[in-house]
């Protein structure tokens, strides 16, 4: 790859490994997530809006008990203990009280009299933070819809009919009770009521407490969703930290291996990681290894087919082209036998082939079966006796109990492991030899193992015939009788079962070799089993 090509890759590689198409990176999606949580806290500015409802409520509701109290006791005293009995009132309960006579005069006034009276603050005098109290305030109303209260003023004359509440107390016969903005939105509660003898009774306080208390909860609400908001941005950035960039390292990887460069790439593997994010980074890098052997294989197969299909083709040739100089009939035979035999060596080469190149496919979608060894491998052995042995090779098998020996797999891939195995296995005996084959169970494995009476595999050589197109063939066998890729189809085959082949020595201590195969022993009696 020429570096301007690499150079491109590099930078497509952050669109490959991180883009969404158009969706939302999991980093916005865990402060979203938490966001939204912190939102719903927000929510308790509404809390701060019914808060002050109910405590402007309660107050209305007790001063309106209050003035009809004064109404009950202001028929037992005299005019002189009224005014006395107001003052005391006024004083006790923070109130300004005012009493109008039936033609709206006023009688008394608890500011003039030494009681209790109130003063409005102008708020351009204020200092800021009121300012910036006062539009929180508004805020805070304008966002949970809150109705406004109105704006309080008094009368130009202070007379009864210039108060509404008045008005309406004296229309309703009861008492009224209202509440208004002063000028620095404290909220002014105003409570009025007609008496027995015709006065009008009215009590006006500034309860600027109310404004403090509320103020107080929006200030620790405030603090609680600040601090709550800052741990929440830094939770998620450290939750996208923890897991947006390893799953980032971990696509930039996977596209870099994607994009032909597997070599080139070390897949994370996160040793430090014991959560899922490390289990996943280690699974892609085992499968990313597995994919470099796969391919690696594949590349050495090919290899290995063009070699050998060369030394029968070249041969081939050969014979072909002598065909046409040589004019001897015994020479011309000669070479027809020749071209005869690559011919057939081809074909085996290129059945074989196809047969190595398709096991790993056709095994990762087989659906196995509950397969008798022992009575296959006795089928098998009956049908060789009766087509004839060569060299009169002898077969002995010491046949299990039916149903014994089960395991689960394709009947017709283990027949072509048995027949690759007994066809080693006769090439290399003598003549008249014996070749033996057990089939017994072994803890939770069938051992099938197939010995013979030649020369042996020394133990050096034991791994390295199950290589493709490793083939080491008996003396008196003719060259390309074999394409070397029977036990190496065994192997494959055979591992595709979950199972294993090995070269062991026999156990009585003769020459020879012995083949042992271990697959995993099928248990009749499971219900997934019967089931099937």
């Amino acid at each position: 790859m020429v570096p301007d090509t690499v150079s491109r890759m590099d930078r497509r590689l952050p669109y490959l490994a991180g883009s969404w198409r158009g969706g939302f990176s999991l980093t916005w999606r865990i402060l979203a997530v938490n966001v939204i949580a912190l939102a719903l806290l927000a929510g308790g500015f509404f809390y701060i809006d019914s808060y002050r409802a109910r405590v402007i409520d309660e107050r209305l509701v007790q001063s309106t008990r209050r003035m009809e109290m004064i109404r009950d006791a202001a028929g037992y005293v005299s005019p002189s203990s009224l005014n006395e009995m107001l003052r005391a009132f006024s004083l006790s309960n923070g109130e300004r009280v005012r009493l109008y006579a039936p033609d709206g005069r006023l009688k008394f006034d608890s500011a003039a009299a030494g009681g209790a009276g109130y003063t409005f603050v102008d708020p351009q005098e204020e200092p800021l933070k009121r300012h910036v109290a006062r539009f929180l305030d508004e805020m805070v109303d304008g966002v949970v819809g809150a109705d406004p209260l109105p704006p309080f003023s008094e009368p130009r004359v202070d007379v009864a009919t210039g108060w509404p509440e008045l008005i309406a107390a004296a229309n309703a016969g009861r008492a009224i009770s209202t509440a208004r903005f002063a000028p620095d939105r404290t909220p002014m509660i105003t409570a009025a009521i007609r008496l027995k003898n015709g006065d009008s009774l009215l009590a006006i306080t500034n309860a600027r407490d109310i404004t403090r208390a509320v103020r107080a909860e929006r200030m620790r609400l405030t603090l609680v969703l600040t601090m709550a908001l800052l741990s929440s941005i830094w939770l998620s950035l450290f939750l996208a930290r923890t897991i947006v960039l390893p799953l980032r390292r971990l696509a930039r990887a996977t596209a870099r291996v994607r994009l032909g460069r597997a070599r080139q790439v070390a897949v994370p593997r996160l040793p430090s990681r014991r959560d899922e994010i490390g289990a996943l980074a280690r699974a892609v890098a085992d499968m990313t290894e597995a994919l470099r052997h796969r391919i690696d294989a594949t590349d050495s197969f090919a290899a290995d087919v063009s070699h050998e299909l060369k030394n029968p083709i070249a041969s081939l040739r050969s014979a072909l082209d002598g065909l046409q100089t040589v004019r001897k009939p015994e020479l011309q035979a000669q070479l027809l036998a020749i071209a005869q035999d690559d011919v057939q060596r081809l074909d085996r080469l290129v059945t074989d082939i196809a047969e190595a190149s398709r096991i790993d496919a056709q095994l990762s979608h087989t659906r196995f079966e509950p397969v008798d060894l022992g009575q296959l491998i006795e089928q098998m052995l009956l049908a060789r006796e009766a087509r004839g042995i060569e060299r009169g090779v002898r077969l002995a098998f010491a046949r299990p109990r039916r149903d014994v020996a089960v395991v689960m797999g394709e009947e017709a891939r283990l027949v072509l492991v048995i027949d690759n195995l007994l066809d080693n296995a006769i090439s290399f005996s003598p003549p008249g030899g014996l070749v033996q084959v057990t089939a017994t169970v072994m803890n939770d494995e069938v051992l099938l193992s197939v010995e013979d009476e030649g020369p042996g595999v020394p133990e050096s050589e034991r791994e390295t015939v199950f290589r493709r197109f490793h083939s080491v063939r008996p003396e008196n066998e003719g060259f390309g009788k074999h394409s070397g890729l029977g036990l190496a189809i065994a192997r494959s085959i055979v591992e595709g079962h979950q199972g294993r082949i090995v070269i062991a020595d026999r156990d009585d201590a003769a020459q020879g070799a012995r083949f042992d195969v271990y697959l995993p022993l099928a248990h009749l009696n499971d219900p997934g089993i019967a089931s099937e």
